[in-house]
């Protein structure tokens, strides 16, 4: 499994991005995939979560209602829409895949085991 995130940039207050983080390697079948951000001084926090079948999703409450993760598997790409930014979104963007075994954590950073490299999200005011 390699990740590659890009669709990161800066936008004002309000605006829209759209996160891709594609996987050259394994397919996305049975696959958890998420993402998660991260502020200088803080902790790697969650944000949005896709089951391997794609018809569970979750997402941390700060971004429900605004941002919608999805699966394209021919692509092997997920996407992460963000809308309504806030400078609060303000962040690295990190895609990450778990192996669909068990029961799996979604929101855990700790149960994934692959991870892409950051792309960073700048809102401003």
């Amino acid at each position: 499994v390699q990740l590659q995130a890009c669709g990161g940039g800066s936008v004002q207050t309000g605006g829209s991005l759209r996160l891709s983080c594609a996987n050259s390697g394994r397919t996305f079948s049975r696959l958890h995939m998420a993402w998660f951000r991260r502020t200088p001084g803080k902790e790697r926090e969650y944000v949005a979560a896709i089951s391997w079948s794609g018809d569970i999703t979750d997402y941390a409450d700060s971004v429900k209602g605004r941002f919608t993760i999805s699966i394209d598997s021919v692509k092997n790409t997920v996407y992460l829409q963000m809308n309504s930014l806030k400078p609060s979104d303000t962040a690295a963007y990190y895609c990450a895949a778990a192996a669909a075994e068990g029961s799996v954590r979604l929101w855990v950073p700790g149960e994934y085991k692959y991870w892409g490299q950051g792309t960073l999200v700048t809102v401003s005011s």
